[in-house]
């Protein structure tokens, strides 16, 4: 985890009433467990969150326990994290509900460094996301997370009427997590309690109370929040991607390196820290060319090896996000479209899990795909064979890719 203390607060205190059901948004199935759980897990996966602070209706601590815990993942994070989880009873407004939730973070014997704040509704964002977040939030004590509005934005009179024509590219939709240093925001909603207004979120209140401003990095689209039944694929099972297609192939691919002093460990783009790296005639990242052999087997356009032969001084420590890029490109140019990929690591150190989600995004991004498109299991030798003994990296990667006939 980072040195500094991160507190994470899940705004999920409303009533849902958008959404035309007796169950709440947060509550609804997804993925494995729940919105809520799936909020929360992704959260877990950074291994940067001490305490989780879950804003609840009031006598729902039940139902909230439930939702929460869905996900068995959810309980091995938290164990393997040592996270703190606290319930939260909310209030009115979700302004009210936030400034609860910081109250009880103050009453900690240590108040945490600094705190993400996010909605309970908002399940699609990514690991990596939330890393930038933390990160930018460490580096500037305010930060958030925004995109650029897609319509034309004009502000209206109170009779209807157009009275301002805004500057689209001046203007960002803001989304969550909105990340503060913790004593900071804390006073500002202290501040914002005793002024009887309500305000529509963090960032407004922070420029209200402080004298620092609130640092904008780029969002995601997919980060949206769900307000409507539509907006929860169906089944949890989005079948947009395979809707018309004709034709379906699979493919498989295996690599395997090895390990030697004076390498630096490339898994899936992503350096990792350890005193061997793969021996290679490119960067040897052992992941991307098991990664690149499927997709090209797949697509009946022959292997990595002669795409880019290890005989090409050109090739010679080359980055293999840009050959899989450049392969993928050409794959692409015959009209495939990934569906998923599935990988399978063999290595016994260093630990893989607190970087999963880091080399899921990295692969998903060079595909230009997105994450739920892409997983890695990590298994170990057992301290058998060459793996076992820390000599090597091995590989397995599957692929399905579709496109119409």
């Amino acid at each position: 985890m980072n040195s500094k203390s991160i507190a994470l607060i899940i705004v999920a205190a409303g009533s849902s009433t958008r959404m035309g059901g007796q169950i709440k948004k947060e509550y609804l199935p997804l993925h494995n467990g729940t919105v809520l759980s799936t909020v929360a897990l992704t959260f877990l996966k950074s291994n940067q969150i001490n305490t989780i602070a879950v804003v609840i209706p009031i006598n729902g601590l039940d139902s909230a326990k439930n939702a929460l815990y869905k996900d068995p993942e959810i309980s091995n994070f938290i164990s393997c994290n040592n996270t703190d989880i606290i319930f939260v009873e909310g209030g009115k407004t979700r302004q009210e509900s936030v400034y609860n939730a910081l109250s009880k973070l103050s009453l900690k014997e240590i108040p945490p460094d600094y705190v993400l704040i996010h909605d309970g509704a908002r399940p699609f964002l990514s690991t990596n996301l939330v890393l930038n977040t933390i990160n930018y939030t460490i580096q500037f004590d305010a930060s958030v997370p925004a995109v650029n509005p897609v319509d034309t934005q004009k502000e209206i009179d109170s009779s209807g009427f157009i009275s301002r024509h805004l500057i689209r590219k001046n203007l960002k939709a803001v989304q969550t997590p909105q990340g503060f240093k913790f004593s900071e925001i804390y006073k500002c909603h202290q501040q914002a309690k005793l002024d009887n207004t309500e305000y529509t979120d963090d960032t407004e209140i922070y420029d209200r109370y402080s004298n620092k401003k609130t640092f904008v990095f780029d969002g995601e689209a997919e980060n949206k929040k769900i307000t409507y039944i539509e907006d929860i694929p169906q089944n949890n099972l989005d079948t947009s991607t395979v809707k018309g297609k004709s034709m379906f192939r699979t493919g498989i691919g295996y690599d395997k390196h090895r390990l030697v002093e004076n390498r630096r460990l490339i898994i899936g783009g992503i350096e990792i820290p350890f005193d061997k790296g793969e021996d290679g005639h490119s960067d040897g990242d052992a992941v991307l060319h098991a990664v690149t052999d499927a997709l090209l087997g797949a697509s009946h356009k022959g292997d990595i090896g002669s795409y880019f032969p290890d005989t090409e001084p050109k090739y010679k420590d080359a980055d293999s996000r840009k050959l899989l890029s450049e392969a993928w490109t050409e794959i692409q140019n015959e009209g495939w479209e990934l569906e998923n990929l599935d990988i399978v690591i063999l290595i016994e150190k260093p630990k893989f899990i607190p970087y999963r989600e880091q080399v899921i995004h990295s692969i998903a991004e060079t595909l230009n795909v997105s994450d739920d498109k892409v997983f890695i299991k990590a298994k170990t030798g057992e301290k058998l064979g060459d793996v076992g003994n820390s000599k090597c990296i091995e590989v397995f990667a599957n692929c399905l890719i579709s496109k119409n006939k």
